[in-house]
């Protein structure tokens, strides 16, 4: 099962470095929640940061990596989950002319999310 952290300061006050660190922090003490890979996505100016920990069921690839941006950088997702039906979502997006990079669910949801 993956591990997601995250963080808000409503009157951002750290820069970009500490926002990383400290979500680097997050996610090695939620370590064990995945193997397979870790991630930090942060914005100083929201004073935001997010912290993700993978365990690769789906897209075993890079592409799945997390937090994940949307292709319009408009989104970010840490998702911990799994969409059934998400090959039958991809079709649908994919006519309407979305393109996806990878083969995960996490990245249909944040396509859906984007239309």
């Amino acid at each position: 099962m993956c591990g997601i952290a995250g963080a808000w300061t409503p009157t951002p006050r750290d820069s970009a470095e500490a926002l990383a660190a400290l979500g680097t922090r997050m996610g090695t003490a939620i370590a064990h929640r995945g193997p397979d890979d870790a991630g930090v996505w942060t914005d100083p100016a929201s004073g935001l940061v997010l912290a993700h920990r993978r365990l690769a069921i789906v897209d075993l690839s890079p592409e799945g990596h997390q937090p994940m941006v949307s292709a319009d950088s408009r989104w970010v997702i840490a998702f911990n989950g799994e969409i059934y039906n998400h090959r039958d979502l991809r079709a649908e997006l994919a006519a309407l002319g979305h393109r996806f990079r990878g083969h995960s669910d996490t990245e249909v949801l944040l396509a859906a999310v984007s239309q």
